[in-house]
């Protein structure tokens, strides 16, 4: 009698995943918070501290670099420091992306959300 409605069974476990899936994600962003990444520059001098979602927490210069002479090169291990940070952060999102991801059967290295 309802031969034509055997697709929509197939839709609605579609749905139920779907939801499944946006639920994980909303955690795995919360998660992100969590997770601290460090970049460093000059061999450790400068450290910068963010979590996995590239915000910046903190950072940490050995004081044997403040040498006004070497401003410029304080302010270059600076922003070098935190660019790795950002790197790393970019970097250790997608890896919990992929965890969350793999088992959905989706083409490697396909980036969510889209």
């Amino acid at each position: 009698m309802l031969k034509g409605l055997g697709g929509l069974g197939d839709m609605a476990k579609m749905m139920k995943a779907a939801q499944e899936m946006q639920g994980k994600m909303a955690e795995m962003q919360e998660g992100l918070d969590q997770i601290v990444v460090i970049g460093e520059s000059g061999a450790g001098l400068v450290k910068a501290r963010a979590t996995a979602k590239g915000d910046l927490t903190g950072l940490e210069i050995d004081p044997s670099i403040f040498v006004a002479s070497e401003k410029e090169v304080v302010e270059d291990l600076i922003l070098a420091a935190i660019k790795d940070a950002q790197g790393k952060a970019r970097d250790r999102a997608q890896s919990e992306m992929s965890k969350l991801t793999e088992g959905l059967g989706l083409p490697p290295g396909m980036k969510l959300p889209f």
